[in-house]
């Protein structure tokens, strides 16, 4: 069961993640004691004076009772004398949490952090970091998830992410679960991860074919048209994927090691690793045979075929015979 400490100051600039913590603690009161037991002081409520007052009336909450305060960063030093009594002394069973989004001189006074101490409370500051300093926050938070992310790769993250930091974290989490504990990540990790997923589904499509797993490439080459994909775009994402693979499978029937070829290939190491597997598989002969396949299919869609059905229709029949 959580513990509760008697007060908390939750304050700094970085607003998005204030928002998160006010949004658990909220969630949490209401699971621990019911929307009986959470109090709210937002807005015109949010006057230290009333605060104390409600910190000191009596109530018949059975068990503990929350007080939320949204605000406190527009408090002035001097309105505080009141409320800095009733901390001193808080009743049993109850918590309060002040919150301080702040900004410039706006900022949670300094006798609301004496008295969150003194009332043996928690004060945390999320404060945002700054551009420069974003890449090395985003190493540091990696290691904390179990992640051992490369400096470019995080600089990469923050470029194809954006600043707020709620986002990279979210970000991380997916990356820990997608790489597990102690994943190595890179660039090309990161830019997979933000690819837009119509390009995520044309790779998954093209690894099926290289696969030999017809009905996955059917199943991924549908969805992708039934999103509005264009023809021309997943042939060439097919055609990329093969002639890297005949590349692959030329190198390896030439005596160049696996872990020499993989380097060299800028993919995330188990996609880098099932594409060795299945350009070995399928040899260098029906690889040749595939591009043939793929461009015979270009041509067909450059006027061979009339109309969206007609395109899908040889589509199909040129992915049964690749992956077949």
């Amino acid at each position: 069961m959580a513990t509760f400490k008697p007060a908390y100051l939750i304050h700094g600039e970085d607003h998005g993640r204030i928002a998160e913590r006010r949004a658990r603690l909220r969630s949490l009161a209401e699971r621990t004691s019911g929307p009986q037991g959470l109090e709210l002081f937002e807005g015109e409520s949010s006057d230290p004076d009333l605060v104390a007052q409600a910190l000191n009336a009596m109530t018949f909450a059975v068990d503990r009772r929350f007080i939320i305060v949204e605000g406190v960063q527009r408090w002035k030093e001097g309105t505080l004398d009141l409320l800095q009594a009733v901390l001193r002394d808080m009743p049993p069973d109850t918590t309060v949490a002040f919150f301080a989004r702040e900004e410039g001189r706006q900022k949670a006074p300094a006798r609301l952090h004496e008295a969150v101490r003194a009332a043996g409370g928690d004060i945390s500051a999320e404060n945002s970091v700054k551009p420069w300093e974003l890449p090395k926050w985003v190493m540091e938070q990696a290691r904390s998830a179990g992640l051992q992310l490369e400096a470019d790769g995080a600089r990469a993250l923050v470029a194809l992410v954006g600043e707020r930091q709620q986002r990279l974290l979210r970000e991380l989490e997916k990356l820990a679960i997608s790489h597990g504990p102690a994943g190595h990540i890179g660039r090309a990790e990161i830019e997979e991860l933000a690819a837009p997923s119509a390009e995520r589904r044309a790779w998954i499509l093209a690894d099926a074919l290289l696969g030999a797993d017809a009905p996955s490439a059917a199943q991924g080459y549908l969805a992708l048209r039934a999103q509005g994909e264009r023809l021309s775009g997943l042939i060439y994402s097919m055609a990329g994927r093969v002639r890297t693979a005949l590349d692959v499978a030329q190198a390896l029937e030439r005596g160049e090691s696996a872990a020499h070829i993989k380097r060299g290939l800028r993919m995330p190491s188990r996609a880098a690793d099932r594409l060795l597997n299945d350009a070995h598989s399928a040899g260098s002969d029906q690889l040749r045979g595939a591009l043939e396949e793929i461009a015979d299919l270009e041509l067909a869609s450059r006027g061979g075929a009339s109309g969206s059905a007609a395109e899908d229709t040889v589509a199909l029949m040129a992915i049964a015979r690749i992956a077949g």
